[in-house]
């Protein structure tokens, strides 16, 4: 019993290990598209190399074999509003006049040289990697990021810029992938602006507080929960 939870215990490390520093952003669609799955993880682009080689020497492959592993920055956000500064009449209305927002999320990537080809292929490594997310980018695809947290579909890659610091030797060592996961559908930008919104929008009369209970306001978050984050 004790050896089966020892195995249990390790798989899950590795599967933990794995699906949130080693390959926790998927790019779907767009390049990979006509691809059987439609989809490629981050670390068919870093490992390419690796999983080559361990292919023709027969050796197993490590997780300590990929040259790069990822960290969830601080400031994900799980939910983001915004209200507006102006005075509210009451209550009712300060609570129906929040607009949902965008989802900032962030990595930092760490990539640094181990041996001696490690400063012959690095440049290759992200050379590749910049071409790879341009292409994609250009050809409509988005980016599903796995967090311990929660998960992020269909986001757009905002910016991927150095952030080392002068804290090692190396340069060009730890990187900042800034990704936005957005309102994707014109029926969520529509629920996301509130039941009083809408009411405005659509010329309607409100004659009592009684709609800030019910209405779109509430139904409308259950619409976004399920095209949005699990």
């Amino acid at each position: 019993m004790a050896s089966f939870l020892s195995v249990t215990s390790a798989a899950a490390r590795t599967a933990y290990d794995f699906f949130y520093q080693v390959s926790p952003i998927i790019l779907s669609g767009g390049l990979f598209a006509n691809t059987p799955y439609g989809y490629a993880s981050i670390a068919d682009l870093t490992g390419a190399i690796n999983l080559i080689q361990g292919a023709v020497t027969n050796q197993a492959i490590s997780l300590n074999d990929y040259p790069v592993r990822f960290l969830i920055a601080p400031g994900a956000h799980l939910v983001s509003n915004a209200v507006a500064t102006y005075p509210f009449t009451n209550q009712y209305v300060a609570a129906n006049a929040t607009v949902f927002e965008p989802l900032p999320v962030s990595f930092v990537m760490i990539a640094p040289v181990k041996d001696i080809a490690g400063y012959l292929t690095k440049q290759a490594l992200f050379q590749s990697l910049k071409n790879t997310f341009n292409s994609h980018i250009l050809a409509g695809g988005t980016f599903d990021l796995l967090t311990p947290a929660a998960n992020y579909y269909d986001c757009l890659m905002l910016s991927m810029s150095d952030i080392t610091g002068g804290d090692t030797k190396q340069q060009q060592v730890i990187w900042q992938l800034d990704f936005m996961q957005p309102l994707i559908t014109q029926q969520q930008a529509q629920t996301a602006i509130g039941s009083l919104l809408s009411k405005i929008s659509g010329g309607n009369q409100i004659t009592s507080p009684s709609w800030s209970a019910q209405g779109p306001s509430t139904g409308g978050i259950s619409q976004i929960q399920g095209a949005g984050m699990e």
